[in-house]
């Protein structure tokens, strides 16, 4: 569980609700059904113009990230490439194909095979680098999903309070409205602000950063499994890939 993301969710919720208090709005100034179905369903529709149905899907798997981010643990990784290493060295490459099928992770399922099957490090290199680039690219689209709800959900907001406004406009004859009305009207524009910048775009950025944090593991993993591939040094092969954790 992600302690920052709960924290700053709950903490981005106290300083809209207290903030409004103690500007004297009260928390009955924040409440409207009108406004949210403007800014928020608005938003959903805009993204869902925008945004192939395959992106959308992986942008939901994704979202859950925020409090849950994929597990990585580059130290178990290592010690891990490094039990591989000496049995190549033992055994040669042919010795790693029973662990094949004890292999979960796809990344290094894929180019544990492309070692055991003996190709050559440039080959090993491109086809993996191709998968990361892919995968990372395709996550990257995802994440921007709700970077875009955090560019469309401001101007939504102020769409809502430019019809909140029309409809003050048109009980001018009722001063006792008007207050109320102007009050209710940027109560959406709130909502837009407060939503892109405490949510959309915060989500957007912890995604990216979890998926930059994933590459840079199998950029790990590749380095580890070519140095396996041409034979080299356990502890060298250790050295190299302690850098990564820095």
């Amino acid at each position: 569980m992600d302690v920052l993301s709960i924290t700053g969710l709950l903490l981005a919720a106290v300083a809209i609700i207290l903030g409004a208090v103690l500007k004297g709005a009260g928390i009955h100034a924040l409440v409207s059904a009108a406004a949210f179905m403007i800014v928020a369903v608005g938003t959903v529709a805009a993204i869902c113009v925008q945004t192939p149905m395959q992106v959308m899907k992986r942008a939901l798997v994704m979202f859950p990230w925020i409090l849950r981010p994929p597990s990585h643990d580059p130290v178990r990784v290592i010690s891990k490439i490094i039990d591989w290493s000496n049995i190549s060295r033992r055994q040669g490459l042919l010795g790693l194909e029973r662990l094949l099928e004890f292999e979960l992770d796809p990344f290094l399922h894929k180019g544990l095979q492309l070692v055991v099957d003996g190709s050559e490090p440039d080959i090993i290199r491109s086809t993996l680098e191709f998968d990361m680039h892919a995968r990372e690219a395709a996550d990257i689209r995802a994440a921007k999903v709700f970077e875009g709800m955090g560019i469309y959900s401001p101007t939504l907001g102020i769409i809502g309070a430019v019809l909140g406004l029309m409809a003050v406009m048109q009980n001018l004859d009722d001063p006792s409205k008007l207050g109320h009305g102007i009050a209710a009207a940027f109560t959406a524009t709130v909502y837009g602000i407060g939503m892109a910048n405490l949510f959309f775009l915060p989500v957007a950025n912890k995604l990216k950063l979890a998926v930059h944090s994933r590459s840079h593991l199998c950029e790990m993993q590749l380095e580890g499994l070519i140095a396996i591939a041409q034979g080299e040094n356990p502890r060298i092969i250790e050295g190299k890939l302690l850098g990564f954790l820095h």
